[in-house]
């Protein structure tokens, strides 16, 4: 970036805070703060808040450290708390003592890359937008460093996000972007999960969102946060926001788009089956539970079946009766026709590969498209008592 471009931001922005939220990030932390250092240019009017959560490793200390021993350079804030509390309500934390006019949020794991901000700043002024989103996921936007079982679980928790909240963006997951700090003056965060972004795009209501790309770049050390409890916190999360968005929203009077939003609710459940089955088969088959491939698997069938069963009830077909006897009988059909679905799209693989000499993948997906659709279409009609067409 030029030295005019830079003064030009300036000029529109008088001020940025850049939110860190931190947990055991002190092998890290530094270079990060150096990094800003050198990318930031000098006559923007930046502070950094690093907020941390009582670190056992002394990332906090390391930060006040660092502040102290330079003579020039960024404002450094250090806020702590007194326990682990989350990584969104730390964000939170960070926003309610951010002062610029423009908020950045990043990771303290090397993942973000500090030379980006500066093309957020711009990006979210040139554009006329609210929220900046550096994503992964637009062209120019790539993933380095990460495994195929973190590529997946991150793209079936987009696609959650996507259907299951109407976001049109392409990284709605996305742990690094920036916003006009007035568009969340108004905003009671519940800070459920680990994706604060997601809140934001659907309390900012009318926010106007880019999407410029970076490259995400996995964590060289320090350990994941990755675990169940984020998974299921993330699930939370996304139902409470459905919850929110339906309560300041009309009801929906038309039969065929309240079809198809079930529909549409149905599938998406199923795509969260699938990262709950892949998850939990994954942490039980590995060192924390050390379990034979084989149980993990079937541990990721029950859990995936279950949580699919109980999302359908509460948000698919907005069941509310819980009554024992009621539940145990529409989770017991919820598991036969699944099993149902499961035995039909064998037979028609089958016939369509041996008798009709199909492609495998081609006649693997109309199979699963049939499936799926009578799948839905009976548990509509038996398990939770609707009229097929409403």
């Amino acid at each position: 970036m030029s030295i005019s471009q830079a003064e030009s931001i300036v000029k529109r922005s008088k001020s940025i805070s850049i939110v860190i939220p931190t947990y055991n990030e002190s092998r890290n932390i530094v270079r990060i703060l150096d990094s800003l250092n050198i990318s930031i240019p000098r006559d923007l009017d930046a502070e950094v808040i690093v907020v941390d959560d009582n670190s056992p490793d002394g990332t906090s200390n390391t930060v006040e450290e660092y502040a102290k021993r330079q003579d020039k350079g960024l404002d450094i804030q250090v806020i702590k708390r007194t326990n682990k509390r989350g990584l969104s309500s730390a964000i939170v934390k960070g926003i309610e003592h951010a002062k610029g006019d423009a908020v950045v949020v990043m990771d303290s794991d090397l993942s973000h890359p500090t030379q980006t901000i500066p093309k957020m700043i711009e990006e979210l002024h040139k554009s006329d937008c609210d929220i900046v989103v550096a994503s992964r996921y637009i062209k120019g936007g790539s993933i380095s460093g990460w495994p195929f079982k973190r590529k997946l679980i991150s793209k079936g928790a987009t696609k959650i996000a996507q259907h299951g909240l109407g976001i049109k963006i392409k990284d709605p997951m996305s742990g690094f972007f920036a916003f006009k700090r007035n568009i969340v003056n108004n905003i009671k965060f519940d800070a459920i999960g680990y994706k604060i972004l997601l809140e934001i795009l659907v309390k900012a209501k009318n926010a106007k969102v880019k999407e410029i790309p970076y490259n995400f770049i996995d964590r060289t050390s320090g350990s994941s946060k990755m675990s169940i409890s984020v998974g299921v916190d993330y699930l939370k999360s996304v139902w409470k926001l459905y919850r929110y968005g339906k309560s300041v929203g009309e009801s929906e009077k038309r039969t065929s788009v309240r079809f198809f939003s079930k529909a549409g609710r149905f599938y998406t459940v199923g795509a969260s089956g699938l990262f709950v089955n892949y998850l939990v088969s994954f942490l039980f088959g590995s060192e924390l539970a050390n379990l034979w491939y084989l149980y993990a698997t079937m541990i990721g069938i029950v859990f995936s079946m279950s949580s699919n069963f109980i999302l359908n009830k509460i948000w698919t077909f907005e069941d509310r009766n819980f009554a024992a006897k009621r539940t145990l009988q529409q989770y017991v059909m919820f598991l036969g026709f699944s099993g149902i679905g499961a035995v039909f799209q064998l037979f028609v693989v089958y016939v369509l590969v041996e008798t009709r000499h199909m492609n495998y993948s081609l006649a693997l997906f109309i199979a699963v498209a049939i499936a799926s659709v009578g799948n839905f279409l009976l548990n509509k009609k038996w398990t939770f008592q609707e009229k097929v067409w409403s």
